[in-house]
């Protein structure tokens, strides 16, 4: 039977496509020029540092704030990105937001300071993310990034930890919100979504690389929803191949996020 392909929406392929074309127009060409392509490469991805800086908010911080030091990271990124580089720009600029934002709040946002080795760390650890991130082809470990800073993994771990030391809001003030609702009201919520978008375009070169029958069977057990035995009944197989098909994917996309692209 003939399986159509699972694609990925019009709208994150166009932008992908003209975020590729404009870096690699903007390679090796001088200002002004250059700033331009690289202006519409941040205005292209704004969506991004908008949504990744929301999941810093409520801790104490403006949000109009965040957003700033966001599109920050963001201009960062695109100066620094390397078009001939095996990773995919967004797998390189997200990492790099973070650790704008992490440094921000290492600076500005502390109501209980660590020693000041840990907040040096912290900052040492910001700064190599993004670099360390293309060079590896995924967030490096505690070990990976103290091999790299020439420490112990036991210091990165210990500055990993105090990332929550930071101002407070009361909780009985006003929520972002036009209900009249207090921050207290608002706490227990969990929002999945912003995380959501980060592990998107993690996962976006991994799954570009499986064929089309696998990308179906991603589609149909992930977003579908689908059993096994339905996805069998689908496609036309045992349920048996079925869970053997979906295990060779997960381990191949696993390998693929975990090991480093030639």
């Amino acid at each position: 039977m003939t399986i159509a392909p699972v694609r990925s929406t019009d709208s994150q392929t166009l932008i992908a496509d003209s975020t590729h074309q404009l870096l690699a127009e903007a390679d090796g060409i001088a200002d002004p020029r250059r700033q331009e392509l690289l202006d519409e490469v941040v205005i292209l991805n704004a969506p991004v540092a908008r949504s990744i800086a929301s999941r810093y908010r409520r801790k104490g911080v403006d949000s109009d704030d965040l957003d700033q030091v966001a599109y920050l990271g963001l201009v960062k990124a695109a100066n620094g990105y390397r078009p001939d580089a095996s990773t995919a720009f967004l797998s390189y600029a997200v990492p790099t937001i973070r650790g704008e934002l992490k440094r921000y709040f290492r600076d500005c946002a502390w109501v209980v300071r660590p020693p000041r080795r840990v907040q040096e760390m912290q900052g040492s650890i910001a700064a190599a993310e993004p670099e360390l991130t293309q060079q590896l082809g995924h967030l490096p470990t505690d070990e990976e990034t103290a091999e790299a800073l020439g420490t112990d993994p036991g210091e990165v771990a210990e500055a990993a930890s105090v990332r929550g030391c930071f101002n407070t809001l009361s909780l009985d003030a006003p929520a972002a919100t036009d209900t009249g609702a207090r921050l207290v009201d608002t706490v227990a919520d969990a929002e999945e979504g912003y995380e959501l978008v980060e592990n998107v375009h993690t996962l976006t070169p991994a799954v570009s690389d499986l064929d089309d029958r696998d990308r179906q069977i991603l589609a149909l057990r992930f977003c579908g929803g689908l059993t096994q035995e339905e996805i069998g009944n689908e496609l036309g197989v045992s349920q048996m191949q079925v869970s053997r098909l979906l295990r060779n994917i997960l381990d191949r996309l696993r390998t693929e996020l975990t090991v480093p692209r030639d």
